[in-house]
């Protein structure tokens, strides 16, 4: 390929991109939010979403493991309860109008792991896509772009979690159902020989971060354009504590 082609070849790809994302909103688009909605649905918008994220995270992870020493329930639930006291709630009535969330997260399904609790965040602030096993399935990556070029959320955070049942199921012989076949594919195209399942969960986390801008033009131009950030995470449920991984 002499070098025209290639340069033709990147300004389509560029060009390609950028009509997916044009598309996307055109075919979401709703009516516009004035600049008072605006700013009710941002009175919590934090200046770096993926400090805010961990810093809420490590309030958890102090009430978590506080909780633990505690016999009862409704005694456990109350020093859980002390993360919100000082955190921020956006005004219901603004978010019966529209939504502004600051970061979006792609997570397992597993009733222990809720990004809301983790990250000590009230409604309206992220955008939750959930499934077993937090791969990047078509509805997934279809729901995070709406996310980024609808919404303009400028962070994903993929986060997989210890002991999760999904991977490992895949890293299982044991037959499956079809579907459940299905959802484990994508998992087990992450696996390495001789990980333990910690080291399988944190590679599937990795994968599935990069298949969203691998299978997405949309998320892809938006992370090239400077407005998209896409973060891998692990999360240990016995402690609550939520890590970054490396890319």
């Amino acid at each position: 390929m002499n070098r025209r082609d290639l340069l033709a070849g990147t300004a389509f790809s560029v060009a390609t991109a950028a009509w997916s994302m044009i598309g996307a909103q055109r075919a979401w688009a709703s009516d516009p939010i004035d600049g008072q909605l605006l700013a009710s649905l941002q009175v919590c918008t934090p200046k770096d979403a993926l400090d805010r994220l961990m810093s809420g995270n490590g309030r958890f992870a102090k009430a978590w493991a506080a909780a633990s020493d505690i016999a009862t329930p409704v005694e456990r639930m109350q020093v859980l309860n002390r993360i919100w006291q000082n955190e921020c709630q956006i005004d219901p009535a603004a978010l019966a109008q529209g939504q502004k969330p600051f970061a979006a997260t792609l997570s397992c399904a597993d009733s222990r792991v809720d990004p809301s609790w983790l990250f000590a965040c009230g409604s309206g602030e992220l955008f939750e896509v959930r499934s077993a096993g937090n791969t990047a399935f078509d509805e997934a990556i279809a729901s995070l772009e709406y996310a980024v070029s609808v919404l303009g959320t400028p962070l994903i955070l993929v986060m997989g979690h210890s002991g999760c049942g999904a991977v490992k199921a895949a890293m299982d012989t044991a037959p499956l159902t079809p579907l459940l076949e299905q959802l484990v594919a994508p998992i087990k195209a992450s696996l390495q020989s001789g990980d333990d399942l910690s080291k399988a969960v944190q590679a599937n986390a990795r994968h599935s971060a990069t298949e969203l801008t691998r299978r997405s033009d949309v998320l892809k131009f938006a992370e090239a354009e400077g407005k998209l950030t896409i973060h891998s995470s692990y999360c240990d449920i016995g402690t609550g504590v939520v890590s970054l991984l490396p890319k």
